[in-house]
């Protein structure tokens, strides 16, 4: 990758960073108040749970590890896969263990990056999809009943892409400064949060 490439990709990542923080503010400027509390509410979802917050910053940083298509079919995989996750729970539908299993995303994505695993693409894919399906779920039945499940999920579907992004761009800006050691020590801190949420 050129060294254009990168800085314009770690731009991209600070971009996502500060538009995590600021795009409430702008949807409230342009938006009905209904619709606004609904993707608000969504987009504040995947932000104020560490859980989900640190599994989604990993799958950045791991398609940074992996490179080539992993850049974009690691997040389009967690974001397809978390939409259908975000249905089923909107509809009621149980899935066993989600609880355990958001924990146990963050402890394994987290593992994944530290140890800079090289899985196949379509594996890769698989893994962070089945990882999605349950941040999805949690998210749709935990959806206000006084909003839109539209806006809602396209708040929340939003606030997970910033989150790949700002992945990306830190994982950009970590190979930078320190080389791939700083995405790995970022992977390993994940997986000690993984592990101190599981035994919490």
């Amino acid at each position: 990758m050129t060294s254009d490439v990168r800085k314009s990709s770690a731009r991209f990542g600070l971009v996502a960073i500060a538009a995590t923080v600021l795009a409430p503010s702008v949807a409230l400027a342009h938006m009905g108040a209904s619709t606004t509390s609904g993707v608000i509410s969504g987009f504040a979802h995947p932000l104020i749970g560490l859980d989900h917050l640190a599994a989604m910053v990993a799958v950045g940083l791991w398609a940074v590890q992996r490179g080539g298509r992993a850049w974009w079919a690691l997040p389009m995989s967690f974001l397809s896969v978390m939409a259908v996750g975000g249905l089923l729970g909107a509809a009621g539908l149980s899935i066993p263990f989600v609880a355990p299993a958001i924990v146990a995303s963050v402890l394994v994505l987290g593992a994944l990056v530290a140890a800079a695993v090289r899985l196949p693409l379509v594996a890769s894919s698989l893994l962070v999809g089945l990882c999605a399906l349950f941040h999805g779920h949690a998210h749709g039945a935990e959806m206000p009943a006084t909003v839109a499940g539209l806006s809602y999920g396209t708040g929340f579907l939003l606030a997970t892409g910033l989150l790949h992004g700002a992945g990306i761009g830190l994982g950009l800006l970590a190979q930078q400064v320190g080389g791939a050691r700083w995405i790995r020590w970022a992977g390993g801190a994940t997986a000690a949060l993984g592990i101190s949420l599981l035994i919490a």
